[in-house]
């Protein structure tokens, strides 16, 4: 019996339409179809979080006609897997010959080439996007469910996360459709961070809890209108332990992913301010106490409480960092964040080092704004799964906007501020539903 030939389709599967229905048929003229299926790791690491985790997408898969085996891939590029299976043909649309796949193209090729196996590209199919179609399904079926749910699979599927500060809904469209292409793959941000510090500042109150918390859900439930991805919110000190579970049931209930509460007590002063003698760290047993509260309130599995650490921030060091770390971890707590404000990392590493030796699995949090020559892969390596970028969209909005009023003044006219603003197209494009 002749045996059949094979060919290698690459694909995330997460939304079918009918430009993969054509490739697949094509594919089937040339043999037995093998998938290489994205991993959910490589897919939320290129695009987002896939709607459906692997095994399901596999399962979908299989039920095709045609289709005998569905293999794992772990990268976007897929050169090793086409040395490794060497089928007879590869079937890709022709999409791929400019932009960030162009470079895997090339690689492919000489592969395929190395053993005479044969490159089959179809023509793209016109009017159909998985981008535009996940934005699509995004615009009507984002839940206050489905959105809080999105952080633990974010951590389940990516080796680090990184989150955005969003002030408005205006600057967290900015970040939900600002992408870099690379040479194999496309970033973004997994994201956004609602902090208490731009919050306050939008609003001309100073960073010391006196904004209501009622009055930055508001701002919150604004930004889940015009965007779909998951929002960690700073949750200041968390307030008074008995009002803490209300707290925790609104931002659950909102569709948030994760509260993250500081260790400290009084007045609350922002943790970065040079002068910390009036700043008072809370007692690691009450501060145990108000995040079992809590974990009491929550209604769902997904929601995240998740302790902040400021001894570092208050001369305390590392002994007593570790320490509440344990205590905050038994008390329930679902992550850690350990704050700094050196330039110097090695603090936060060494705390790191120690706190992977008894977990292995509670996410660290970080926020690099006084270490910000730090890289991303850095902090992957030394343990941290969620790295959140805190101030940087209204800091570099205030600037901006100070120097076209400046400019105004100056000219007496708008004229030469043009080169300094956004165009009206850019604007009709950005928000949804104006053009």
């Amino acid at each position: 019996m002749k045996k059949r030939k094979i060919v290698y389709i690459s694909l995330t599967a997460d939304t079918i339409h009918h430009g993969h229905m054509k490739l697949l048929e094509k594919a089937r003229e040339y043999g037995d179809i093998m998938i290489g299926l994205m991993s959910d790791n490589a897919v939320a690491e290129h695009k987002r979080i896939p709607y459906l985790n692997f095994e399901q997408r596999k399962k979908i898969l299989l039920n095709f006609v045609g289709v005998k085996k569905v293999v794992q891939q772990n990268t976007w590029d897929y050169t090793q897997y086409i040395k490794k299976y060497k089928p007879d043909y590869h079937v890709h649309g022709d999409d791929w010959k400019t932009g960030y796949q162009k470079e895997i193209r090339k690689k492919i090729i000489k592969v395929l080439k190395s053993y005479g196996g044969k490159l089959i590209e179809i023509p793209y199919t016109k009017g159909v996007s998985s981008a535009a179609l996940s934005d699509y399904i995004n615009q009507v079926s984002t839940t206050p469910d489905l959105r809080r749910n999105m952080l633990r699979r974010l951590i389940e599927s990516k080796k680090i996360s990184r989150f955005l500060e969003a002030h408005s809904p205006l600057s967290a469209l900015v970040g939900e459709k600002t992408f870099y292409e690379k040479k194999d793959r496309v970033l973004s941000f997994d994201g956004f961070w609602s902090s208490s510090l731009t919050d306050s500042t939008v609003m001309g109150k100073p960073d010391n809890e006196s904004l209501d918390f009622s009055q930055r859900l508001k701002n919150i439930d604004q930004i889940f209108e015009v965007t779909t991805k998951p929002l960690i919110m700073d949750g200041d000190t968390g307030g008074k332990i008995e009002h803490f579970d209300m707290r925790v049931k609104s931002a659950e209930r909102l569709g948030i992913s994760a509260l993250i509460i500081e260790d400290k007590k009084g007045l609350k002063k922002n943790s970065l301010l040079s002068d910390t003698s009036l700043q008072i760290q809370e007692d690691k047993i009450k501060f145990s106490e108000k995040i079992q509260e809590g974990k009491k309130a929550q209604m769902s599995q997904e929601f995240m409480i998740i302790a902040r650490i400021e001894s570092f921030i208050l001369g305390k060091g590392i002994k007593d960092a570790i320490a509440r770390a344990h205590s905050y971890v038994d008390a329930g707590a679902d992550g850690i964040m350990i704050h700094s404000k050196s330039s110097n990392p090695s603090e936060i590493f060494e705390f790191s080092k120690k706190f992977r030796k008894f977990y292995k699995e509670i996410p660290l949090i970080s926020v690099p704004s006084s270490y910000n020559h730090v890289r991303e892969n850095v902090l992957k390596e030394n343990g941290f799964n969620i790295v959140i970028y805190a101030n940087h969209m209204l800091r570099a909005s205030y600037p901006s906007m100070q120097n076209v009023a400046k400019t105004i003044l100056k000219n007496q006219r708008s004229k030469e501020s043009d080169k300094q603003l956004l165009s009206i197209k850019q604007i009709l494009n950005l928000i949804p539903g104006t053009n």
